[in-house]
């Protein structure tokens, strides 16, 4: 009888052991400036076997798979890739994963999985989340990715948002044999997928493709169309739609309140990400145009939104991009993966500095930002150290481009518009952490527009989550 990859590990983990580290190549600097694709190049077939044979295939549970949110059976996967069976392991990957090719892109592996890996205590981990991008590309190369249908059920779903949530439970609800319709208010489908990441971490291309899967398994999907201002969710259900998904994301920019803060060349980060990474027919009529980059950039600051925007300005042509971020690195809510490539490209980071106003420059436009030196007072409510600006500290820097990247609130109309339904913290949606039940029968929510700003791989499981529990309920109804 064949050994299973436990077993198999145990016998030869000492030579797995002395199998050589290869990160994932990235593309050279000066290339990779030049244009928005993809920062890391995809691993080839002997790549991806060699890589996957360094997994020692650790006893269950495997530290990986618990650090996984979705519990992806990663050992697993890395024992069919290293036999080649690269069809096999994308299949066990989309067991749990309904966007494994996106999720091996984004997902801060280096926080995750990658960091549980027992090799990463020699900073040497399995480089799990290129291998889940390869087997998922690979797949498709082949044409094996199709969505099965399920015998149709007679009950519909409307699903509102089409980012990682509502994808997710579109692509669960259409396996169990229900009619599922996503409305999107943007121009594309894709939501944060489309409109909220640059390119060059996740092309266009990988989220068309998974979209095109889900649109080829019977979802429909309505686009220009903005629920709770359009139409309400009360009206879908009056429609005929059995149930409800809410998948709208929390993609509201977090305002900065300070002198200023109007003047021509401040974009919030969404929009100048959006102007500046998105094809311009897929931006409604307004932002059809890319933003107006000057020499000097400020990204205010500190998450991956912001290290987003520097490397987006610096694609731009900008010569000089700062962030301003008014506590230290160590405080910093961002991946410091993200903050090591945007260094490898040229942007600089200024830490414990709080602007305070934004100077006019003869042409109306801005042209620098007046900062305070900070200095770390006791611990605030999120757990880290709280910023306290030092009086007479003054000093300016000069930006003839400044972006916020706050972090982001959710949009409160859907709460406003929906009666009964259940909201808090600014408009996010109450729900039961395990079906994702509001306090609307029939009507369930998952993703940002629930938790706040949080990981692509948590929306996608709170979609998964609410599907199964859509399906019971309307299996009794």
């Amino acid at each position: 009888m064949e050994p299973s990859p436990a077993q198999e590990g145990t016998l030869d983990r000492k030579l797995r052991m002395r199998i050589p580290f290869q990160a994932q190549r990235a593309r050279p600097v000066e290339q990779r400036l030049q244009d928005f694709d993809e920062t890391f190049l995809p691993l080839t077939a002997e790549e991806a076997i060699q890589a996957a044979e360094r997994c020692i295939q650790c006893p269950e549970p495997a530290a990986c798979r618990e650090a996984c949110p979705v519990h992806n059976d990663i050992p697993a996967a890395m024992w069919l890739i290293e036999k080649g069976d690269f069809i096999a392991a994308a299949r066990v990957y989309r067991q749990t994963s309904s966007l494994p090719e996106i999720c091996g892109r984004v997902c801060p592996h280096e926080s995750l999985c990658q960091s549980a890996c027992v090799r990463d205590k020699r900073h040497e981990p399995v480089v799990t989340g290129a291998l889940e991008a390869f087997v998922a590309d690979y797949e498709r190369r082949r044409g094996e990715a199709r969505i099965p249908v399920g015998p149709d059920t007679g009950k519909r779903v409307a699903i509102v948002g089409s980012g990682p949530a509502g994808l997710a439970c579109a692509e669960q609800l259409v396996q169990r044999g229900h009619a599922v319709t996503v409305f999107e208010a943007a121009p594309a489908a894709g939501g944060l997928l489309v409109y909220g990441i640059p390119n060059f971490k996740l092309s266009k291309r990988v989220v068309a493709d998974r979209i095109a899967d889900i649109e080829s398994a019977g979802v429909g999907f309505v686009l220009g169309t903005r629920i709770g201002k359009d139409k309400t969710v009360d009206q879908l259900l009056a429609e005929g739609f059995d149930a409800a998904f809410l998948g709208v994301g929390a993609n509201i920019d977090a305002p900065l309140e300070a002198p200023g803060v109007g003047l021509p060349g401040i974009y919030q980060a969404t929009e100048f990400l959006v102007r500046g990474n998105v094809a311009l027919e897929w931006l409604p009529s307004e932002k059809r145009s890319r933003p107006q980059v000057g020499r000097r950039v400020a990204v205010v600051g500190g998450g991956d939104t912001a290290s987003d925007c520097l490397r987006t300005a610096l694609r731009m042509g900008a010569d000089e991009v700062t962030c301003l971020y008014r506590r230290t690195e160590a405080e910093m809510p961002g991946g410091p993966h993200d903050r090591e490539l945007a260094r490898e490209e040229g942007a600089r980071y200024r830490f414990l500095t709080q602007p305070v106003r934004f100077i006019e420059a003869p042409d109306g436009r801005v042209s620098a930002v007046e900062c305070l030196q900070c200095e770390l007072g006791e611990p605030d409510s999120s757990g880290r150290r709280r910023p306290v600006p030092i009086e007479g500290s003054n000093f300016t820097v000069p930006s003839d481009t400044v972006i916020l990247a706050l972090g982001y609130w959710p949009d409160p109309l859907i709460g406003k518009t929906t009666p009964g339904l259940e909201t808090h913290k600014y408009g996010l949606i109450i729900t039961d952490g395990k079906t994702g039940a509001t306090s609307r029968p029939g009507v369930y929510a998952g993703g940002d527009g629930v938790t706040g700003p949080d990981l692509v791989v948590t929306a996608m499981l709170a979609g998964r989550k609410a599907a199964a529990a859509i399906h019971d309920y309307l299996s009794k109804s």
